[in-house]
């Protein structure tokens, strides 16, 4: 559970029991500009999950992953949205094995929850 607190103008604290993070809108918007805006934390998060899903399933396999850079961008919004991912698999790889790779980012956790429709259940404290 993610919880988010007013610190000062749009800037908020997002927290969960252990860990903070900041997030902020650009000046254009009325913020600060002075973390990342709520899109680029979603982006964040699926660039996150697929780094962390593609390693784990190559160091399960034994393959030699160096590296895993994946670039995320919402593209579209609105009735139907976009996300662009480009990943970058860095190591001595074969062919089938970063197709396999590429197949596993697309079962990344974050992918899948976006890829199904979503409610949102909003209530008072």
């Amino acid at each position: 559970m993610i919880s988010a607190e007013l610190k000062e103008n749009l800037k908020v604290c997002l927290t969960n029991d252990k860990h903070s993070i900041m997030s902020d809108v650009t000046h254009s918007k009325g913020g600060d500009d002075t973390a990342l805006d709520p899109h680029e934390l979603l982006e964040a998060s699926l660039a996150a999950c697929t780094s962390i899903t593609v390693t784990m399933y190559a160091k399960r396999k034994g393959w030699n992953l160096e590296n895993v850079y994946t670039i995320v961008k919402i593209t579209k919004e609105g009735n139907e949205n976009e996300i662009e991912r480009k990943i970058d698999l860095i190591g001595n790889l074969d062919e089938e094995q970063k197709k396999r790779l590429l197949e596993i980012a697309n079962k990344c956790p974050m992918h899948i929850f976006l890829e199904h429709k979503t409610v949102v259940h909003t209530s008072l404290l």
